[in-house]
């Protein structure tokens, strides 16, 4: 079963899971850095202490929603290139959680380069610790359901816009941050016209969603969601304006991450992926609305996600604005013609109805020399190869080409 809630509730952000002060391990420091690469379709595999060590050098970088889909995979990337990492999870009483990130790198924990944090985005004063002593914040956790017992916010945007001021004023606090990170959604990034006339020629940094514009399989739902994405990414990227920042903001806006994971199942992205094959109409009804807000489906591998997050914070000059990280802005008709010849015994679910296209004219990340790693086959094949390991799709019928 899918790891995180159903698709139609997270439709584009599918990926995080939130989590958060409790210290679990000595905050003892460490050092190192070795680039990973993880084949498409395969757990990455333990990395011992000893392979690891090359040029992070102990430097302290805080990972909120560090046990969630891109979160752990970031804590890893991290950790393998020698980063003290502060990882956030909501409940640190969560074995299956702190099980799993102290599983990430042997030894890590027990070197205090890797130390767990409890704390929570509806109490976001409860970050400090974690902050503390911190080079680099990475942003990744996100309320996705409202605390309905909560007596300070009405809804997750008002929850998701105070965290980040919050947030940002604590990193300033801290007196050591230099960059903070968030990962975003471009589910913040429709080119919608804001007139209803349509969709602009292309989707870029420039383009925010307009709540205020109808689409087809729009939902009250979804829409708080993507006003929680856009207010919080707005008062991120503020702070860059403001007078004497005390470091950097970037955000980058993620588009639709599959082709693996660490979790214990398969995720709503991935799910949502390989819905052509599984033949899983809800899901691929969620793949019909991202079309008719992006114009597209675009798809990243959650390691060239995470490759991009660590781009951001190590390049120099410092980076600070928006940059989206997609790799390809396939259509579904592209997805289901992938799926279509790789498995032409099967019935794969198909899209009747002419949808909008638009696609990226530019790419901010690959003008500043970042690379991707992993096109659209790469990321299909890979998350179908993720759903049979967790046995969502039988192998046997699939007869996986090699």
């Amino acid at each position: 079963m899918p790891v995180g809630g159903s698709w139609s509730y997270y439709a584009v952000e599918f990926f995080i899971i939130n989590d958060n002060w409790k210290v679990l391990a000595n905050g003892r420091s460490s050092s190192s850095i070795s680039p990973s690469h993880f084949p498409s379709g395969a757990v990455p595999r333990s990395t011992s202490m000893a392979e690891e060590q090359s040029s992070g050098n102990g430097v302290r970088v805080c990972v909120t929603g560090g046990a969630g889909f891109i979160g752990s995979w970031l804590v890893k990337k991290l950790l393998q290139k020698g980063y003290t990492v502060h990882a956030t999870l909501r409940n640190t009483g969560d074995e299956e959680k702190t099980r799993l990130l102290r599983r990430l790198v042997p030894g890590a924990a027990e070197s205090g380069r890797l130390v767990l944090f409890e704390a929570d985005l509806y109490d976001a004063a409860t970050f400090a610790p974690a902050i503390a002593g911190c080079q680099f914040v990475f942003l990744v956790a996100t309320p996705l359901r409202h605390d309905a017992t909560s007596t300070k916010y009405k809804s997750t945007a008002e929850a998701a816009r105070d965290a980040a001021r919050v947030i940002l004023r604590l990193c300033a606090d801290a007196g050591t941050v230099r960059s903070v990170i968030h990962t975003g959604s471009m589910a913040a990034c429709s080119p919608l016209r804001e007139d209803s006339t349509g969709f602009k020629d292309a989707v870029d940094e420039s383009c925010w969603t307009p709540l205020t514009v109808d689409y087809p399989l729009r939902s009250a739902q979804y829409d708080e969601y993507i006003l929680s994405k856009v207010v919080s990414e707005k008062e991120l990227l503020a702070y860059n304006a403001g007078e004497s920042p005390a470091f950097e903001v970037v955000t980058v806006p993620c588009s639709v991450v599959a082709g693996d994971t660490l979790q214990g199942g398969t995720t709503v992205s991935l799910d949502g992926v390989v819905s052509p094959v599984t033949r899983d109409e809800r899901q691929f009804v969620a793949l019909r609305m991202l079309q008719q807000l992006l114009g597209s489906v675009p798809l990243v591998h959650v390691d060239d996600v995470c490759d991009a997050l660590v781009f951001c914070m190590e390049r120099r000059p410092a980076m600070a604005g928006r940059f989206i990280c997609a790799a390809a802005y396939p259509t579904i008709a592209d997805i289901v013609g992938h799926f279509a010849a790789k498995y032409p015994h099967l019935e794969i679910l198909k899209e009747t109805e002419a949808l909008p296209s638009v696609q990226a004219h530019s790419d901010k990340l690959g003008e500043l020399g970042f690379r991707y790693k992993y096109g659209m086959e790469e990321i299909l094949d890979g998350s179908v190869e993720c759903a049979v390991r967790f046995g969502y799709l039988d192998a046997s019928k699939l007869s996986l080409q090699k």
